[in-house]
């Protein structure tokens, strides 16, 4: 069976892309691969082993653009509200706490956006987000 293994994304300034990252969910650095016009590096989250690679073009002077099509990224934590208060701690933008009923049962959440602008979900661990 395929293995899910990683998601990609573009940033403009890895150090600070990555410390989003490491500093808000606990991604740890697993590789960084060092090439003449780009740097590859891959942050894994310990628990699931999915790892989020990070490309910098070097030389990439304009922000790119996400597109219609990118919708987020999603991480699930035990304490919503400690893990909202500590990311706007951290000065990041972080949106306001949501609740969305579902059939399957009620959905908390909120979205912060990292460095780049992209939208990053956080879901309270339970029901389908464990």
């Amino acid at each position: 069976m395929p293995k899910l293994i990683h998601s990609m994304i573009r940033v403009q300034d890895l150090n600070r892309a990555a410390e989003f990252y490491r500093g808000g969910f606990g991604l740890e650095e697993t590789q960084r691969m060092e090439f003449p016009t780009f740097t590859l590096l891959y942050l894994r989250e310990p628990e699931s082993g999915f790892e989020i690679e990070l490309t910098w073009n070097k030389g990439q002077a304009e922000p790119y653009t996400h597109g219609s099509a990118y919708g987020h990224m999603a991480f699930c934590v035990e304490d919503l509200e400690a893990h909202h208060a500590r990311l706007k701690g951290l000065g990041y933008t972080v949106g306001d706490l949501k609740e969305l009923a579902a059939p399957s049962g009620a959905a908390r959440f909120f979205f912060v956006t990292d460095p780049d602008g992209y939208k990053i979900e956080v879901l309270q661990r339970a029901g389908h987000y464990v």
